[in-house]
């Protein structure tokens, strides 16, 4: 189960609470979530905001602390198949072409007892950055629904005002460089950071902050790069068609969020910026994945746009982010926090919430990260071992 929480290192002008519309997201995903809402005027397709943005009287930013490190700090989801790693330093010519224009994106996986249905569309990120998604058969299925279950989700809760919180930034900040003042020639080993000089010079530039922050963080602004220059997007385009849809029509959102309490988020946010991280591994995959997957992560994003669920199904799913979360989730910010079992809490969370729903309804719309749905003993195969009947697209 992917956890879209996304922690994005140079975008602290807002935060998302929770992400159920996008990635596991940086360091994560559960996509990576609507309770918190940026600032006015924010466009995250093409702004690229800093800390100056961010309005006094932003709204419900009680959390923002979290958004930078604790949001990493959560157990990765399963993949269905790992991409095989290419040689160290090769970066790929990419041969597949990005479809653009309008595509109907995929079909709906129907999961069925007593007559009562409930609908899942698969969602995927990155996605080719100039499609139009037609949505016209998912709206009119929330049309004709009783509920929208939301993805699955975590939150993390404290007691702080608007003003207290806005003065966490700096410390969340810091949070994200190595201790000590080290650059990551000096805390990666030579090899590696050879491939990252390769990389960074294609797809960053000579930006000189990132080389103080720590690998896991400068590897999420690598792939950040990478993929906008290589045709893809990786904003959300379902979830606000799905909250539009489900607001014009009074349809319900039930949230499927598993809620952790911060008491302290000060002294959490410098107990992390004072740690120390292996994250040399999850530095490594994240290059491997830019030198050798984004072919397949276009040849992916290509499939859903057109709906090609057979050729979702072969296509590796490479996903850096399990070994990057499980880094952090080794930190003693996590253990002390007990997040050891959170995907197993999350997972019960949402089948929770869709058994219920289900139960009481005639028609119940979600979304899952398809790689769940493709995922053997994932979600799908858990309702069908409860006696639910499931049909693909």
């Amino acid at each position: 189960m992917a956890i879209v929480l996304i922690c994005k290192p140079r975008r602290i002008a807002f935060v998302i609470e929770s992400m159920p519309q996008s990635r596991l997201a940086a360091v994560v995903g559960l996509h990576t979530s609507t309770q918190l809402q940026p600032p006015t005027g924010y466009d995250p397709a093409s702004a690229q905001p800093r800390l100056a943005r961010l309005p006094p009287g932003a709204p419900r930013m009680r959390r923002v602390f979290i958004a930078l490190v604790l949001t990493g700090l959560l157990p990765g989801a399963a993949i269905a198949q790992t991409a095989p790693s290419p040689p160290a330093g090769a970066i790929r010519d990419m041969d597949t072409l990005v479809v653009t224009g309008e595509q109907p994106g995929p079909g709906m996986w129907k999961v069925m007892r007593g007559g009562h249905v409930l609908w899942i569309l698969g969602t995927l990120s990155p996605l080719p950055k100039d499609m139009t998604w037609l949505s016209r058969n998912v709206e009119a299925t929330i049309a004709e629904s009783q509920e929208v279950i939301a993805p699955p989700s975590v939150s993390f809760g404290t007691e702080l005002g608007v003003f207290r919180t806005m003065m966490l930034i700096p410390t969340a900040l810091k949070a994200r460089k190595n201790p000590d003042g080290k650059t990551l020639q000096e805390v990666v080993p030579a090899d590696l950071y050879a491939r990252w000089s390769t990389l960074k010079a294609r797809y960053i530039g000579s930006d000189g902050g990132v080389e103080k922050w720590r690998p896991i963080f400068a590897a999420q602004e690598l792939y950040e790069a990478a993929i906008k220059q290589s045709g893809m997007s990786l904003k959300g385009v379902v979830q606000p068609v799905v909250e539009k849809a489900a607001k014009q029509h009074d349809v319900p959102i039930t949230e499927a969020r598993v809620t952790l309490k911060i008491d302290d988020p000060k002294a959490t946010l410098k107990e992390f910026s004072a740690s120390a991280l292996d994250d040399r591994e999850c530095f490594s995959k994240t290059m491997a994945r830019i030198e050798g997957d984004l072919e397949s992560m276009r040849a992916r994003g290509n499939a859903w746009a057109i709906g090609d669920i057979a050729t979702l199904r072969t296509l590796p799913q490479g996903d850096q982010y399990r070994t990057c979360l499980d880094a952090l989730a080794e930190t003693g910010v996590a253990k002390r926090l007990n997040l050891g079992d959170l995907r197993q809490r999350v997972t019960a969370q949402w089948l929770e919430r869709a058994q219920a729903a289900i139960a009481k309804n005639n028609s119940t719309f979600a979304t899952l990260p398809v790689s769940d749905l493709l995922e053997s003993g994932g979600l799908l195969d858990k309702l069908r071992d409860a006696g639910y009947t499931v049909e693909d697209p």
